[in-house]
């Protein structure tokens, strides 16, 4: 079958010839090598990216996909989970002050009126690739020169390091459509869909850093743990 010769020959591209990000044959060069109708190879192409193993770029052609990372909820920094992966991560600060809080923030950190809150901003790579877009808020109160003279290079070790080790968290998780500012900066197209996470951390009862993570969403898919639910109570069932 000329279908699945196609798809043969380019599932075994991608594990000897190609990797991620790197263009895959045209169609007509597909056609012309197999003698098989476009039709054909459009089928063969467009199983692969439902499949997640092709991407097509509008204007520029069919890509071999990059592997997407899953998005655990965990309590970890976004270096630890890199280099867990074998990836290398780095990190460039975007914006880092003290400032007021806006009311949403405080409330969520439990600050009192005129508390401030240092305010660090941060664009996360893997492997140089742009990742996500980092927006973390600290009581300043609580971490007395936290960025002086600049922030620190992981934010959940410099508060293990103070006796703030978050220890527990809620996440809320939503899909959104990056703007041009955070397609920009993740080097997507404008309107690519990205993953929106907002964690409040907690070291024992005390909320110590609130996030909000742009994740772009063509590198993450999210993976959550599920167990049986409690079983339902019959409260007018006799024993």
């Amino acid at each position: 079958m000329k279908y699945q010769a196609i798809y043969d020959y380019l599932v075994t591209s991608f594990a000897t010839e190609l990797r991620p990000g790197d263009k895959v044959p045209s169609e007509r060069e597909l056609c012309e090598k197999f003698g098989v109708s476009r039709m054909t190879v459009r089928q063969a192409i467009g199983d692969l990216v439902a499949e997640g193993k092709l991407e097509r770029i509008q204007g520029k052609g069919t890509f071999v996909a990059h592997e997407k990372l899953d998005l655990q909820l965990r309590i970890t920094s976004f270096s630890q989970e890199m280099r867990m992966r074998g990836m290398v991560p780095a990190t460039r600060v975007l914006s880092c002050e003290e400032r007021m809080p806006s009311a949403s923030v405080a409330t969520s950190l439990g600050l009192q009126e005129n508390q401030t809150i240092y305010y660090i901003r941060r664009l996360r790579f893997a492997d140089d690739t742009p990742m996500c877009v980092e927006t973390t808020h600290l009581p300043a109160h609580l971490l007395p020169d936290f960025i002086t003279p600049q922030p620190p290079e992981g934010i959940y070790s410099e508060l293990n390091q103070r006796g703030f080790s978050p220890s527990w968290g809620e996440d809320v998780i939503e899909s959104v459509v990056l703007d041009s500012e955070h397609s920009k900066l993740l080097e997507v197209s404008l309107g690519a869909a990205g993953l929106l996470v907002n964690r409040r951390s907690y070291a024992q009862d005390t909320p110590i850093c609130l996030t909000q993570s742009y994740y772009r969403g063509d590198r993450y898919k999210l993976w959550v743990p599920i167990a049986q639910p409690f079983a339902t109570v019959n409260r007018g069932a006799r024993a």
